[in-house]
């Protein structure tokens, strides 16, 4: 019998997760219907925000989330070590990412090269920070410098639902940002299927979030503009509505949000789960001759959604590819969290090259992201680590 291969990411459904959605399939509402008000408000009382729009991806929360704040014809400075839809949602809207390089340790953007890429770019107008694998970026920092210069700061932290500031305080309660966007894909610590929120604590991003999600049609009858078409002797006409601006049907549905609710009451012990998993790697691998285990200096604080090594593959005779084939071969998957998105040929095509994202390249080159997940047994976590003692120490 062929052994089952262990993902390197992975869902937690249980039985209360499958009766939660079961009864939203059962209700009067699927979509647009009372659940998504209730997740919304449960992700504000988790991250301690005043407000949050729940979108079908975190890639249409990007996509509003820029579109929310009115820029128009300006640059937007991000890390080119991210998935493309946070590149992506800067051309979606007519803007112009630049990418600023990482910091070799933790992964997010070095603030040096951040200054540097201010000072040679005019017109920049806001900072994309990716928090790679779950740890939160520099936000403190990043905050100060956008605030000197008048920029916006939206948080890519489709990572990093659980994760924490370095002050304490909750990743996506905006306290270093004017939003932030989540993803609740089913390999992030808690899932909805598919699906996203942007959190914020200012009313009137919150208000055109809303209209973007649905089409740019709003429904607040004080901001009607045709008031011929929609009272009828003082009277609110109950079926009328304004389409203001070009927007998206972005939408969660109910039993997304059934589901999503119900995850919300595992992911403490999710987060710590997958912190205990991150602290046994990182014990295991510092004895490792070949392999540097990454990010280690925030694990109290990061979701922990990726666990990332260094691989000195000039030594283990392997390359990355050999390497990955070699564990698939024995049941292990594992992954790269990511090719910079200025190789991907439609970047190249745009005139993106790579002379100043040298910290990047490396780290690709060298990158391997390991299996973590609550569903993780210990005979797994030893597997993984005998494997790859095997596969990398040379003597």
């Amino acid at each position: 019998m062929r052994e089952m291969l262990i993902p390197y990411g992975k869902h937690y459904i249980d039985r209360k997760d499958v009766k939660s959605v079961s009864k939203a399939l059962r209700a009067p509402f699927i979509t647009q219907g009372p659940l998504i008000d209730k997740f919304e408000r449960e992700v504000c009382k988790y991250v301690n925000v005043k407000y949050a729009v729940a979108v079908n991806s975190c890639t249409a929360g990007l996509q509003i989330a820029l579109q929310a704040t009115k820029i128009k014809e300006k640059k937007i400075i991000t890390s080119p070590v991210s998935f493309v839809s946070t590149a992506n949602s800067i051309l979606f809207n007519n803007l112009t990412p630049i990418f600023s390089d990482i910091n070799s340790q933790n992964l997010n953007l070095e603030v040096i090269k951040l200054k540097e890429a201010l000072k040679k770019n005019k017109n920049i107008k806001a900072i994309i920070p990716v928090h790679l694998g779950g740890l939160a970026s520099n936000s403190y920092e990043l905050f100060r410098i956008a605030k000197k210069r008048g920029l916006f700061i939206i948080e890519d932290a489709a990572h990093s639902f659980g994760g924490k500031y370095k002050d304490g305080s909750k990743v996506g309660s905006c306290k270093y940002s004017h939003m932030t966007v989540f993803s609740f894909h089913p390999v992030k610590t808690i899932t909805t299927g598919e699906g996203g929120v942007v959190t914020t604590n200012s009313k009137t991003l919150y208000e055109r979030l809303k209209i973007l999600r649905n089409h740019g049609i709003q429904k607040n009858s004080s901001n009607f503009e045709n008031k011929n078409l929609a009272f009828s002797k003082n009277k609110i006409n109950p079926w009328y509505y304004e389409m203001i601006e070009l927007g998206y049907n972005y939408r969660i549905t109910d039993i997304q949000c059934a589901l999503g609710l119900s995850q919300l009451k595992k992911l403490k012990k999710i987060i710590e789960k997958r912190r205990k998993i991150a602290l046994y790697y990182d014990k295991k691998f510092s004895e490792f001759k070949n392999i540097t285990p990454l990010q280690t200096d925030g694990r109290s604080k990061s979701s922990n959604h990726l666990y990332i090594i260094n691989v000195n593959f000039k030594k283990i005779k392997l390359n990355k590819s050999q390497l990955m084939d070699k564990l698939k071969k024995i049941g292990i998957s594992s992954q790269v969290h990511y090719i910079p998105i200025p190789l991907h040929p439609y970047y190249k095509k745009k005139g993106y090259g790579v002379k100043k994202i040298s910290n990047s390249l490396k780290y690709y080159n060298d990158a391997l992201s390991i299996p973590i997940h609550y569903n993780l047994k210990a005979k797994e976590l030893k597997k993984i680590v005998d494997a790859l003692r095997k596969l990398t120490d040379n003597n």
